[in-house]
């Protein structure tokens, strides 16, 4: 079957725009003399009208979004945290796109796609109306040279390897024609969630694990905005890319604002200085909800916020390095752990209800992958039983009242936490509390950046979390052995250098199969695995929880459309569909209205999922990484 974009619409709001600019130039003619040797009082009437005709154009509107997480890179070959690789969907097409209303894989880079009878040659038409922002066309050649970097460079395949490992070969037999050919089946081909990027622009990159694309501006690209600026830890601006083919955002900038505190970010959305704040505490959502020209949005989020341990970090070629305490090696430990936290306090008093009690790996919000452990599989929160479990164990409690191993260590633990997250310093005090009654101490390292420890595997726990989009393929891979750094020196895809060898047999199993239900069935037995093992903690999946002025954003599109969220989606469907509200004031549309839907928007990708989709594969996460 091949799936294919519907007839562009007409672009009526350029039309309009064209009208308009042709009733300033008709006003502009009737008010010239038919004498060229006018007076020059005249004259000088004619400079005012001109200069009042001026100062009637609409002022530059500008959408600030608060971020308080760094940039990891702005290479797509490199990045993976959440603020670098929603940046990079806005500044780059993938070769599909996912439907506003369902997440179903949609048109991007590519119009249409077919498979071969054996699933293992796929062809791409490639649409013939992007354009690179420097004005090149965007062709096949640049989607075939970047999968053929990540396949042929280990450091290209940092961030998004994964999507490319399975891939034999890949060609452009012509400018609108990319075909990739794979080794065994692969579920994701409609979900390759790579920035494709221009070839003239990157072939020069010597080295792609040093080149993080932070020194020349603007970035040349293919998406709705264009790259303009970039300081660290200060700020990121981007303008609208004219040559979209979809149509250019209606913001003039689009800047994303760095803020190390939360309660800052929030004070600079009251007084009007950044236009929408994620992330928002209870809180912080509750004293807003009550602010006049602020909407807060309450929707299911697609992010779980977890415990994770350190499996003891390895690299591939086996040598094994960072300070992990030995004990949590154990799985005694790690079920004793485990049973010793009440994810149902958590919910209540750290969330304020604005989340729900962990389970599996894969947020409720996908439900076609969403598992839940069985009765006798679940470890509710029972004190008294991870007490017996690490007696048995042989951790014994001590004249002192500390539990010490046979080798006299005490369980002495640190946990990373995110120094920008006060979910992570409050879930800290309620764990040091629990473990406390166990026995066992606990000192929680709050960090503005936790990336050095974390991939140096200098660290007992971690506070953990990713967002996870429909196709849940990535936010599984990034437990597989192959995810590993090659060397101890090196930096690997992994989370938390887990590698467990019926994992990685499922995640092969389901990469290969094609029916959604089966496919679908393999990935809850994955998770399942993952909670037995223990290494996964997911204590809750938040609410996304977060806000925007009404009177600087008229409307913008949530994703799912229905009780969706804003930042971090799924595409680039929130600004680029934000309309000023200075646009929206005079046209009935209602500035403010929180029904986060553009019209426009809606209808477009209606028609494109009315056409059909391939197999209704769902698709996995962005790269949509670890805050």
């Amino acid at each position: 079957m091949v799936t294919k974009a519907p007839p562009r619409p007409a672009p009526t709001h350029r039309a309009v725009r064209l009208l308009a600019a042709a009733g300033v130039v008709a006003a502009s003619l009737m008010a010239v003399p038919p004498s060229a040797h006018a007076a020059p009082a005249a004259q000088a009437a004619r400079a005012a009208q001109a200069a009042a005709r001026a100062d009637d154009k609409p002022a530059p509107t500008t959408l600030t979004v608060a971020v308080s997480q760094s940039v990891d890179s702005l290479s797509p070959f490199l990045a993976q945290k959440l603020v670098s690789t929603s940046i990079h969907r806005l500044a780059y097409e993938y070769l599909t796109n996912y439907d506003v209303k369902d997440a179903r894989p949609i048109p991007g880079l590519a119009t249409a796609w077919k498979t071969s009878p054996d699933k293992l040659t796929w062809t791409y038409t490639i649409r013939e109306d992007s354009l690179w922002s420097d004005g090149k066309p965007a062709t096949a050649e640049d989607a075939a040279w970047t999968f053929n970097t990540m396949m042929t460079d280990p450091n290209a395949a940092t961030a998004n390897g994964s999507f490319t490992a399975n891939f034999k070969k890949v060609t452009a037999p012509d400018p609108q024609t990319l075909v990739i050919e794979l080794k065994k089946p692969q579920a994701t081909m409609t979900a390759l969630d790579v920035p494709i990027v221009p070839k003239h622009v990157w072939e020069k990159v010597t080295d792609f694990s040093k080149f993080n694309n932070d020194r020349q501006f603007p970035i040349v690209g293919n998406g709705p905005f264009v790259i303009t600026d970039f300081k660290v830890d200060q700020y990121i601006k981007l303008k609208p890319n004219k040559k979209f083919w979809r149509g250019a955002p209606k913001f003039d900038e689009l800047v994303f604002k760095y803020y190390k505190d939360g309660d800052a970010a929030v004070a600079a959305l009251q007084k009007g200085e950044v236009s929408f704040v994620p992330n928002l505490t209870p809180a912080q959502a509750a004293a807003l909800k009550s602010h006049e020209n602020i909407k807060v949005n309450d929707a299911p989020g697609r992010r779980f916020f977890a415990l994770a341990t350190n499996p003891g970090a390895r690299a591939k070629d086996g040598r094994t390095f960072g300070n992990g305490h030995k004990a949590l090696l154990d799985p005694e430990v790690r079920k004793a752990l485990f049973l010793a936290v009440d994810r149902a306090t958590l919910v209540d008093k750290v969330f304020q209800g604005h989340a729900v009690e962990g389970e599996g790996y894969i947020p409720p919000r996908f439900s076609s992958y969403f598992w839940k452990p069985a009765e006798g599989q679940k470890r509710s929160y029972d004190p008294a039983e991870a007490a017996r479990v690490l007696d048995a164990a042989g951790y014994r409690l001590n004249g002192a009242g500390k539990r010490v191993g046979k080798d006299g260590r005490p369980l002495d633990f640190r946990i990373l936490c995110h120094a920008t997250d006060p979910n992570d310093k409050a879930v800290g005090k309620y764990l040091q509390e629990w473990w406390g009654k166990l026995g066992i101490g606990l000192k929680v390292e709050c960090l503005d950046s936790v990336s050095d420890p974390w991939v140096k595997g200098d660290y007992d726990l971690a506070f953990d979390g990713w967002s996870v989009n429909p196709d849940p393929d990535y936010v599984l891979s990034i437990h597989t052995c192959g995810t590993l750094p090659a060397t101890p020196k090196d930096t690997g895809a992994t989370d938390n250098f887990i590698c467990d060898r019926e994992f990685d047999a499922l995640y092969a199993q389901q990469a290969a199969e094609y029916d959604p239900a089966k496919r679908a069935e393999i990935v809850k037995r994955m998770q399942s695995r993952l909670y037995d093992t223990g290494y996964m903690n997911v204590l809750a999946y938040p609410n996304a929880l977060e806000a925007y002025r009404t009177d600087q954003i008229g409307s913008i599109t949530t994703m799912p459309e229905a009780a969706g969220n804003l930042w971090g989606q799924d595409g680039y469907w929130s600004w680029w569909s934000a309309v000023p509200a200075a646009r929206t004031a005079g046209d009935g549309s209602g500035g403010g209205s929180s029904a986060g839907v553009v019209t426009g928007i809606g209808a477009a990708v209606v028609a494109v999922v009315a056409i059909g989709i391939f197999l209704g594969l769902r698709r996995r996460s962005t790269a949509d990484d670890r805050e």
